[in-house]
């Protein structure tokens, strides 16, 4: 009888892309994918640096295990199994840890493993030094045939001074520009409408293999005209006129951006070891909309930085304020061991982080709403998914509009011409989809 696995994942679409790898490697080794809250022979956890009390939300998921199924395994890995271990080890219940260079050798690990070795003084853990971490592993998530997060680059070489990504996840590296296109055919084979290029330092694409990010715009622009591409995000700096003149003429690339900013002051901008100022990104910016009028611009945020102080702050409210951009992912500040930051001094109170946060989320729907009202009485393809929600169906215009509809089960996954009508009482655009011309 066949084994059930299932998995749990915290954190960034990348993580996501890895579990759906992950879950495909086993299901050809065997195993029978389950959901999380059925009962399980394996329940693999795919855990984040990134989100707080990391600790905390694995134990309460290793115990939500035990008292669901007792005798299955429990395997934990991810940015957090790499950077603590130790740490992971000693929840009880939890059998191996596998670190950033063990993570796709699951199927070996689990032929060899036993339940209860771990009663006898932790878990097996198999992680070796992020340094020692090579190799890139190509993924992507399945779950839903609209949408698919393709991962194309991992690692990163930057080391900002808050962040634990380059210890959790090693050096920047990447597949080749011919091995996407073969992954991009597998995807594509399987009905998907839209792939989400992504990665750690998505811009920092082919630094070690002798190719570029923008080799691979170009190569995905010229091979396939019939599917959606959009990138996930790119540092300002690696943001290349040519990336955006490529994305400006192509049929394929979605006119979409989403750039880190994460300070609106250079002085900030510089204790953060950010490589860019903001004159750069405001150049970048610009580019854009000069080429693409209608372009969505997503922009990453940190408020509450050490040595952010009032002043500092209203700075970066007020650029963002007059920034032509559509919307703000705005993340308050969080500690995080063995980063510079850590140690700096100029510290926010936690409660001011939560306030400048709160300004900053009101200002990203106030664009957010702008930049929908300057659609209304346009046409737009919209890529319609499958999920229903009180008889309505939603989906995405190519520059990121979000529009809902009442569901018509003969617009799932299929790109679809709509007049953009009004913005609905939850914020999205309403529509009315406009039969295409038959073509004898």
């Amino acid at each position: 009888m066949s084994k059930k696995v299932a998995f749990h994942t915290l954190g960034c679409k990348l993580n996501y892309s890895e579990t759906s790898t992950l879950s495909r490697v086993l299901e050809a080794d065997g195993f029978v994918k389950t959901e999380f809250n059925d009962t399980a022979d394996v329940y693999v956890i795919n855990t984040c640096s990134v989100t707080e009390n990391a600790d905390k939300e694995c134990r309460y998921i290793v115990r939500g295990i035990q008292r669901r199924a007792p005798e299955a395994m429990v395997v934990v890995t991810g940015c957090y199994a790499q950077l603590k271990p130790q740490e992971i080890a000693q929840i009880q219940g939890v059998d191996l840890v596998l670190g950033a260079s063990e993570k796709f050798n699951l199927p070996v690990h689990l032929k060899e493993l036993s339940k209860g070795a771990a009663d006898k003084g932790g878990a097996k853990i198999c992680s070796c030094d992020i340094e020692e971490v090579e190799g890139f592993h190509s993924s992507y998530s399945l779950n839903d045939r609209t949408r698919t997060f393709l991962k194309v680059q991992d690692g990163c070489d930057y080391f900002c001074s808050f962040c634990t990504i380059p210890l959790a996840r090693g050096r920047s590296r990447s597949g080749l520009v011919k091995d996407v296109l073969v992954q991009v055919d597998k995807i594509i084979a399987d009905g998907t409408k839209e792939i989400v290029l992504t990665g750690v330092n998505l811009g920092d694409f082919g630094s070690e293999t002798g190719e570029n990010f923008t080799a691979l715009v170009r190569a995905l622009d010229q091979n396939y005209n019939n599917i959606r591409f959009r990138i996930s995000s790119i540092e300002p700096n690696l943001l290349t006129d040519e990336i955006i003149d490529t994305v400006a003429q192509s049929e394929s690339f979605m006119p979409h951006f989403h750039i880190p900013l994460q300070s609106g002051s250079d002085d900030i901008l510089k204790l953060m070891r950010r490589r860019y100022e903001r004159d750069l990104y405001t150049n970048r910016v610009a580019r854009i909309k000069e080429k693409m009028p209608h372009a969505c611009i997503g922009v990453d945020v940190i408020v509450g930085f050490p040595g952010e102080t009032e002043e500092k702050f209203k700075e970066t409210y007020q650029y963002l304020t007059d920034l032509d951009i559509s919307y703000l992912h705005v993340f308050p500040y969080s500690e995080r061991e063995n980063t510079t930051a850590v140690r700096m001094s100029g510290i926010v109170p936690v409660k001011e982080r939560g306030s400048r946060t709160e300004m900053l989320r009101n200002l990203s729907e106030k664009k957010r709403r702008y930049f929908y009202e300057q659609h209304i009485g346009t046409v737009r393809n919209v890529l319609f998914e499958s999920e229903e929600k009180s008889a309505m169906m939603n989906g995405f215009t190519d520059n990121y509009i979000k529009v809902e509809i009442p569901y018509d089960p003969l617009l799932v996954n299929e790109k679809t011409p709509t007049l953009l009508t009004g913005i609905s009482l939850s914020g999205h655009m309403s529509g009315d989809t406009i039969p295409e011309p038959i073509h004898h």
